[in-house]
Order: structure tokens, then sequence, then C-alpha cells
């Protein structure tokens, strides 16, 4: 019975950390944002960096997919592009991995 509070414990505070960090990371963004410069290179990489962030996170979960992960990758993308509307888009890509999972 010890062993499962111990790990219990150790979920939770691993939680907590985790929840710290990230709540840390916000809070020095917020009181840093007023020193940084709003012009020149550094404000090319920050209005890059959503976007790269972006790709990091989609280009491996599409080569993990396959053939239906690409596809639905570049009609998400478009489908963003043309309307503008993530959550559609987001559907559309769901539908078309759906989709060629049941065609095999």
């Amino acid at each position: 019975m010890m062993p499962d509070l111990i790990q219990q414990q150790d979920v939770w505070l691993t939680i907590f950390a985790a929840a710290m960090v990230t709540y840390g990371l916000r809070l020095g963004g917020l009181l840093l944002a007023e020193r940084l410069p709003r012009t020149g290179r550094f404000q090319r990489f920050m209005n890059a960096l959503p976007g790269t962030i972006l790709l990091s996170l989609i280009i491996p979960s599409a080569l993990a997919a396959g053939f239906w992960g690409w596809v639905a990758t570049l009609f998400t993308a478009a489908c963003s592009l043309k309307t503008g509307n993530v959550f559609v888009s987001m559907l559309l890509g769901m539908a078309i991995v759906a989709g060629g999972r049941l065609l095999g």
C-alpha cells in the first residue's frame, strides 16, 4: 500500500512542478515584454516564432501518419488559409485521416 501512496505523491508533485514552470514562463514573458525590442531582427524573429513552433509540432505527426497524414496536412493548411476557420480545417484533416484509415 505504501508504494502506491509514494507514486501518487510523485505524480502530484510532477503536475505541480509543471504548472509552476508554465506559469513562471508566462509571468516572465509578461514582465519582460516591455523590455524587448519592437523593431528589427528581433521583431522579425518573434513574428516567425508561432509558425515555426506550429510546424515543429505538425511535421513529425504528418511523417508518422504516412500518405494520408500528408494529404490531411495539405488540405488542412489550404482550408485554413482559404477560410480562416481553424476548427473547420482541423475537422477536415481528421476526416481525411479517418477516411484514409477506412480505405486501408
